[in-house]
């Protein structure tokens, strides 16, 4: 009898831990709730492989070599041309440029004696120009450019020409009291004439030089 308690006792709790068990992988999943999918994943890196970029390797294009004979050419210096303009432009431009000033000034008063314009007007050009001359003296007097024929032929020319324009503002001052004799010979009308005409040819030759210098 005891026997038969016993078995029966052993099937009861056999069935009950089958039940708890059923009923525990019942809840199981409700336990993982928001956690997402919890079984197992297949594998889908397997068989698959990244693909490569081609690799480009870049061209590589030899340069011309700087020093190449046929690419740069020597300098000319035993080409007079290139010596003489060339090499002498950097020194010599500022003053070429400083003498064509002179140009239209020198034009300017050639005109006037050839007009015959009056004295003020004159004497005025005048003394723009040998103001101009003074500049250029104290520029270059003391540098190589002062041993050119443009140079020196503006500096006599300008001194010239200040005697002529003292000696017409004298004439015009003094010809009412002058008798023209000995002494007042040098404001003669005739005489002024004469010495204009003197300044006008200097004047046109300093022109050329100038223009030639160039």
């Amino acid at each position: 009898m005891r026997k038969c308690n016993l078995f029966y006792c052993i099937i009861i709790l056999s069935i009950l831990v089958l039940t708890s068990t059923t009923c525990y992988a019942k809840e199981r999943p409700e336990s993982f709730s928001g956690q997402g999918y919890v079984g197992t994943l297949p594998d889908l890196t397997r068989g698959f492989e990244p693909k490569e970029e081609p690799k480009h390797t870049p061209e590589m294009i030899p340069s011309k070599s700087f020093n190449s004979e046929n690419e740069i050419k020597p300098t000319p210096r035993d080409n007079p041309t290139f010596v003489n303009i060339i090499l002498k432009s950097e020194k010599t431009s500022q003053y070429i440029n400083d003498i064509n000033e002179f140009i239209p000034m020198l034009e300017s008063i050639y005109d006037m004696i050839e007009n015959n314009s009056n004295v003020q007007v004159f004497n005025a050009k005048v003394y723009y120009f040998n103001k101009s001359a003074e500049y250029l003296r104290e520029k270059y007097g003391k540098k190589p450019e002062s041993q050119f024929v443009s140079f020196k032929r503006l500096m006599e020319l300008s001194t010239h020409a200040k005697s002529i324009a003292l000696l017409r503002a004298e004439a015009e001052k003094y010809n009412p009291y002058l008798a023209y004799g000995s002494e007042g010979y040098i404001y003669n009308p005739n005489n002024i004439t004469e010495q204009l005409g003197y300044l006008k040819t200097e004047i046109e030759q300093t022109i050329f030089i100038l223009k030639e210098s160039n």
